[in-house]
């Protein structure tokens, strides 16, 4: 076990064991002279590792020559294969040696690739994948839960029977499929891998918060230490004097936190928050970057050096994820199962399929994996459902974390257009407002004008997520889920809330809210000024909420349930069927008739989001002319769109320069639909210039005015 102790003392941490709390000294992650013995090394362990693979399964994004499943598969077995071998050894590795295989989470990723496994009689790709590499242990991701725990039981009976889950900190019993794979010994706190004649302990975690982030049900989990402590205690107590950690925390530093409070662990390979860590001479994939500590701002080189509750060297470890890169932890023990140094040949290894370092791509996975892949996702991507006027913005810092994009209105609108087109059949309210997330539209690019695919849509909302309808909230509570979703402004947030049927303003000056892990609010938040619904309703003035009805929301399942922590509270909810990614493609193919426009999506937003006192006056809806010029007798056809439907609306039409209101109009026809195409009669206007409005039964102006001419027949 780990005992050797460095002259700069134990770690310093400041707050909670949280993600979002971790405060680390400059000094304790920089780098430094590997520990070692005069004795020199009595047994070499390597530990080959991934992490956040996320169905990532043909190549690297935008990058094509590098990553994917069968390049990483070869990289993976040829580098098993050199180290058990000793190609390459140092002076200070012993000759006896071997190799542990292991992954920190983050197997599959709902998305395009994902959904290949998700037809009809397809096995679950990635799981062919996984078992083609060969890990003696993987820990449980947080996107394994996206669909459920069902399906991630369906996926785990399709790895083979030599790969163990590990989690100390999640109790599965709540869930039967995965109680029975707990049985079988399939899911265990820990493994004891027998590696070239010496017992390795594999301990596992996952973050404790799983449930705001994903869907794992009835699972229980607990925060990490104790549970991973008592294990390996117990592996320990047993005689296993190697114990690697495989976690998935979110982010390196929660798992750097965790390492001051742990003893016994000689290494922890961490998963989820995707960082490249490398030394500045090593090869990375194109585009990457060695990712900057969160608390001191250095570049991350490997490994991550740590100290345990006794201030011994502890390193951490990762690679980006993406199947771009495979890691290699070489640590030399001596006679007594002490660390007695960590090679210099340890780094990560980039998957390339071009240039010096390129592999070829692993046969078998090639040809069970990729091919079909491929083959689905091509479809996909032949599939146009729209046309786009403008680029839309789904990056995410500045993006959809940090602010209003066009592509959070357009997916904010979707869910309000399923959950109002889906309502009287599922027996709720239509909805008035939509929230989506910013942390569930996941392309992190700008898409550019033209046309937009099936596939497109799937990188946007590849997720699992069910668009519900949450009926009736109080307005109070309507300003509580505002104030959540800007409460980290200007700092990027999963939780940052694009919307649709509504505008508000808020002051990021202001005191921000908090809330409990049950979504209670314990300081009330004072940044919403003012809130507008887009059929004009004032819900929050100068910061007060306004007395009036409740509000009917349309979201996700993930967000009702707490997700980001939202406080909904438990509010009861209908799930009114479709997937955000289904919604967002029926609204493109349907509502808008496969058309972005740029008057309702303009780039840089239409100002649903402002900071500032006042909101934005709300604009409901568009109105034009679909075909110009208009000759008599033929009708005039005008398309519109609103976010305000009903029975009484329609569109008018006025003498040039005469507004609604000031005289009676020249024709109506109606449009009580929230989209469509009106023909209007050209018979009582004659020859000459008008004007055309959408308006309410109550003759307020929801779009317009469209300036058309008449030309004589």
């Amino acid at each position: 076990m780990t005992r050797l102790v460095r002259a700069s003392g134990a770690l310093v941490l400041a707050g909670g064991l949280v993600a979002s709390s971790v405060s680390v000294s400059a000094a304790d992650t920089a780098p430094r002279e590997t520990p070692g013995t005069q004795a020199g090394a009595d047994f070499t362990l390597t530990v080959l590792h991934g992490n956040d693979p996320e169905s990532a399964l043909l190549h690297a994004s935008a990058q094509p020559d590098f990553g994917g499943a069968a390049r990483y598969t070869t990289l993976f077995q040829r580098l098993r294969d050199a180290e058990n071998a000793g190609v390459g050894a140092g002076a200070d590795e012993a000759a006896e040696r071997g190799v542990l295989s292991v992954n920190s989470g983050d197997l599959y990723l709902p998305g395009p690739e994902f959904s290949a496994s998700m037809e009809e009689g397809a096995p679950f790709y990635d799981a062919i994948a996984t078992n083609h590499v060969g890990y003696d242990a993987v820990s449980m991701g947080n996107h394994e839960f996206d669909f459920g725990p069902d399906v991630y039981a369906d996926f785990l009976e399709e790895l083979t029977g030599d790969t163990t889950v590990v989690a100390a900190n999640v109790d599965v019993s709540g869930e039967p499929r995965l109680a029975a794979l707990a049985d079988a010994g399939r899911i265990a706190p820990s493994a004891v891998v027998d590696v070239a004649g010496e017992r390795v302990g594999v301990v596992g975690a996952l973050y404790p918060e799983l449930h705001s982030i994903s869907s794992p049900r009835d699972m229980v989990l607990h925060d990490v230490v104790g549970p991973v402590q008592d294990e390996v205690d117990r592996l320990t107590a047993d005689g296993v004097d190697k114990i690697i950690m495989i976690s998935h925390l979110q982010n390196i530093g929660y798992e750097q936190s965790v390492a001051g409070r742990l003893t016994d662990v000689d290494a922890i390979v961490s998963g989820g928050g995707h960082e490249v860590m490398a030394d500045a001479d090593t090869p990375l994939v194109p585009g990457d970057e060695v990712t900057a500590h969160p608390s001191t701002g250095e570049p991350l080189s490997y490994p991550l050096w740590a100290s345990d509750a006794e201030g011994a060297d502890l390193p951490i470890v990762t690679t980006g994820g993406d199947y771009k890169y495979v890691g290699r932890l070489v640590v030399n023990f001596d006679a007594d199962g002490r660390v007695s140094s960590v090679s210099d040949r340890s780094g990560t290894v980039r998957v390339s399929g071009t240039g010096d370092d390129a592999v070829e791509p692993h046969a078998g996975v090639h040809g069970q994996v990729t091919e079909p892949v491929s083959a689905h996702v091509a479809a996909l991507d032949e599939t146009v459902v729209a046309e786009s006027e403008v680029a839309l913005d789904g990056t995410r810092d500045p993006g959809v974390r940090t602010q209003e994009t066009n592509l959070g209105n357009l997916m904010a609108d979707a869910l309000l257009d399923t959950g109002r087109r889906n309502a009287a059949e599922y027996g709720v309210p239509e909805p008035q407002i939509g929230i989506q997330n910013g942390g569930g539209i996941r392309n992190s690019s700008v898409i550019p004008a033209g046309p937009l695919t099936a596939l497109d849509t799937y990188g946007i909302a590849p997720f699992a997520n069910q668009v519900v309808v949450v009926p009736d909230i109080p307005r109070a509570q309507i300003k509580e889920l505002l104030e959540h979703g800007v409460h980290a402004a200007p700092a990027a947030n999963g939780g940052f809330m694009q919307v649709g049927g509504v505008n508000f303003a808020y002051d990021p000056e202001r005191a921000a809210q908090e809330v409990d892990a049950d979504g209670r609010v314990v300081t009330p938040g004072e940044r919403i000024r003012e809130v507008i619904l887009h059929d004009g309703t004032v819900v929050v003035a100068d910061g007060e909420v306004v007395e009036g009805d409740p509000i009917t929301v349309a979201t996700i399942d993930f967000s009702a349930r707490g997700g980001d922590m939202y406080p909904f509270r438990g509010a009861d909810f209908t799930v009114v069927g479709a997937t955000y990614q289904g919604a967002l493609e029926q609204y493109l193919t349907g509502t808008l008739a496969g058309r972005v426009t740029a008057e309702r999506y303009p780039e840089g937003g239409s100002g649903r989001i402002v900071v500032g006192d006042e909101a934005t006056d709300p604009v409901t809806g568009t109105l034009e002319l679909r075909r110009a010029p208009v000759r008599a007798p033929s009708a005039a056809i005008f398309r519109y769109s609103t976010d305000s439907p009903g029975r009484d609306n329609h569109v008018a039409v006025f003498a040039e320069g005469v507004s609604p209101g000031a005289e009676e109009p020249l024709t109506t026809r109606r449009a009580r639909r929230e989209w469509g195409h009106v023909p209007v009669s050209t018979h009582p206007l004659g020859a000459g210039t008008f004007t055309a409005y959408l308006l309410d039964g109550d003759g307020r102006v929801l779009a317009g005015p469209a300036t058309f001419e008449v030309e004589g027949g």
